[in-house]
This record gives structure tokens, C-alpha cells and sequence, in this order.
């Protein structure tokens, strides 16, 4: 008989652990609301001028200032590792039968000598069927394939090379849905350190850096190291499950150098601490180091960074404030545990910061 209780006593907390597993995974836990007058619909002037909230993620503790006075938040020594990928117009449209389609350029395939194959978003992609001609006035591709998640295979007639200079000529810049109105000059769009063709999505933390920012913090003996990540679906494709896991995180490509590692992990091995510029950065450096040890790499990272991950690279982290329910905002949970960033995001509504990519910023540290 004690066995046997034993055993029921071991299954009913065996059950336990699991419901508790299910409940603080849920999707909505990382929910919050806002009034939508907090979205900010482009940069202030100078970029340096927005609000910067400093988190100590260790006590829960806010502090507020601007942007530009950063450096006093950072130490000669410390590592501030920026993404340098630059957002080309990735938003286009195509005629096929007899009507207008969205297609949102996500990430080349492969390129050949005379075409490419591109994994691309459409609208509406019920209207087509493989084996769609579409026409771009000066470019045609063709539905090779349609994936499971509706990301769509096309075919252009075109090297890579050749498609990313056409877009960025025709194309429409790939700003968020909630930015209301188009921007016509894509350096908006764009970090000022940008230099490696490929995201359709800047990595917006970087937008709050000036030249003289930069100048400031080299003068104080901050190191600047440089990393790629080209932004796809895996940064803004939202959650839709009930549960956090059951999301699946899209593979983006990370280029980074050798050079580049061996000093971050000089770093480490001193106690100076590493500072990611965004998320991109932090799945870059987690990612790598996940996948087969931090080293110099190029190709994909599709990491989902969610609470109980363990950090080996990433000590502090500047950031945006970002979407509910967005596995950036899991992320940032993750690195500075979910109610702290609940609280942070609710002094942030009620001190009127701006949200989401053209909003104020966040040092984590």
C-alpha cells in the first residue's frame, strides 16, 4: 500500500509540473495593452534625443534619460556589438491574372547564372496556383512552390544581385504595418552604420545612434564590433498559438567574422561585458554560440530565445519597447525575467514613451 501511494503521490506531481509548465507557457503572458497615440511614427531629431529607460535587470530598478547620455551607463572596455545589415525595398507589386498582387521579398534561395529563387510573401496567395507567371514591369518570377506556413517559392528571372537592384529602383519600403504613412527616402529606414544588403526589416535599436554618439563612446574606450543578421520572418512574424513553444521560429542568415569573435570572447575571458545593439544581435551571438559554439560563421540561426534559456555571450542589451505577444518581447523576458519587463513596459505607458520601431529605447544591463 505505500508503494502504491507513493506512485500516485509521484503521478499527481508529476501532472502538477506539467499543468504549471502549460500555464507560464501561454502565449498570453506576455500581453500587454496600450493606447495606440504611443506608437511612434518616425525617429525624433536628432536620433540620439529619445528617451532611454535603464533597467537593472537584477533589481527591477529603473532610471530615465535620454539616449545621449549613454556612455555614462558604459564602461572603458565594454563591447558594444552592433548589427550592420542594410533594408532594401523589399515590398513590390506583380500583375497575374488580370489583377495586382503584394509580394514581399523575404530571403534569397540560391542564384544562378541567369535567375533566383526567392522564399517571398503574396497576397493573396489563393488567387495563384505553382506555376503562376507574375509580371513586374521589367521583371517576371514564377510560383515554384507554397510552404506549409504560406511562405511562397518564386522564381525570378534575374541573378540575386540583379533582383536586389531592381527592388531597391521599384520597390516600396518595408516599414511595419502600424507606421501609417510611406517613407519615401529608405535612410529613414536605416541605421546610420548600415553597410550589408539583405533585411526587410531594420533592426531598430541601432536607429537611435548619431556619428557623434558613436565618436563619444570610442573617445571613452568602448570597443565597436560589428555583426550581420538579415532581418527576416524570424524577427517580426507574430505569435498565433496559444502557447509560446508551439511557435516556430523562421531560420535568418548571420554573418559572423572570426576577428570579430576572438575579441568578444577576449571579453568574456576579462570580465568586460558584452552589450548587444537589439535582438538581432542577441540571436546572432546566442545562436552561433547554440548551434556550434560562439566562432566566425555564416549561415542561418533560428534560436527562440524564451525564459530559462541560459545567455553565455549577450551581459547587457539595448533594446526598443516592442509588440504583445511578439517572441521579441519573450526574448527580452528571457534575458530580464518577464515581470520586470511587464513593470517596465507599464511605467513606460504611463510616462508616455514611444513604442515599437521608431519609439524610445531600453538599456538592460
Amino acid at each position: 500500500m505505500r508503494i502504491l501511494a507513493m506512485k500516485h503521490q509521484l503521478v499527481n506531481s508529476l501532472i502538477i509540473e506539467h499543468h504549471v509548465a502549460i500555464m507560464n507557457d501561454l502565449t498570453d503572458l506576455f500581453d500587454f495593452t496600450f493606447p495606440e497615440e504611443l506608437i511612434a511614427q518616425c525617429s525624433v531629431r536628432p536620433r540620439d534625443s529619445s528617451r532611454l529607460m535603464v533597467l537593472d535587470k537584477k533589481t527591477g530598478s529603473i532610471d530615465e534619460k535620454q539616449f545621449f547620455n549613454l556612455s555614462d551607463e558604459l564602461n572603458r572596455g565594454d563591447v558594444l556589438v552592433l548589427n550592420n545589415t542594410k533594408v532594401f525595398r523589399a515590398r513590390m507589386y506583380a500583375a497575374a491574372k488580370n489583377r495586382e498582387f503584394e509580394v514581399f521579398l523575404l530571403r534569397p534561395r540560391r542564384s544562378g547564372e541567369h535567375e533566383s529563387e526567392w522564399d517571398v510573401l503574396i497576397q493573396p496567395l489563393r488567387k495563384l496556383s505553382v506555376g503562376s507567371v507574375m509580371s513586374f514591369a521589367g521583371m517576371s518570377g514564377v510560383l515554384k512552390a507554397v510552404q506549409e506556413d504560406g511562405v511562397a517559392t518564386v522564381v525570378f528571372d534575374m541573378t540575386q544581385g540583379d533582383v536586389i537592384d531592381f527592388v531597391n529602383e521599384n520597390g516600396h519600403i518595408p516599414v511595419p504595418p502600424y507606421i501609417e504613412n510611406d517613407i519615401i527616402n529608405l535612410d529613414e529606414y536605416q541605421t546610420i552604420y548600415a553597410v550589408n544588403t539583405g533585411s526587410v526589416a531594420a533592426p531598430t535599436a541601432g536607429f537611435h545612434f548619431t556619428e557623434s554618439l558613436l565618436d563619444t563612446l570610442k573617445e571613452k574606450g568602448v570597443q565597436l564590433e560589428y555583426i550581420t543578421l538579415h532581418v527576416g520572418m524570424g524577427t517580426f512574424m507574430p505569435m498565433k498559438f496559444k502557447t509560446v513553444s508551439e511557435h516556430k521560429m523562421h531560420a535568418e542568415y548571420v554573418t559572423i567574422k572570426q576577428e570579430v569573435v576572438e575579441r568578444i570572447l577576449l571579453a568574456k575571458k576579462e570580465g568586460r561585458r558584452v552589450i548587444a545593439v537589439g535582438t538581432t544581435v542577441v540571436r546572432a551571438l546566442e545562436g552561433v554560440d547554440q548551434k556550434i559554439g560562439l566562432r566566425g560563421y555564416s549561415g542561418d540561426v533560428d534560436v527562440f530565445i524564451k525564459p530559462g534559456f541560459k545567455f553565455n555571450i549577450v551581459d547587457a542589451l539595448i533594446t526598443n519597447f516592442h509588440l504583445p505577444k511578439s517572441t521579441l518581447l519573450v526574448l527580452v523576458s528571457a534575458f530580464a525575467g518577464r515581470e520586470s519587463i511587464l513593470n517596465a513596459y507599464n511605467h513606460a505607458i504611463d510616462k508616455k514613451y514611444r513604442f515599437f520601431s521608431f519609439g524610445d529605447a531600453m538599456f538592460i544591463k
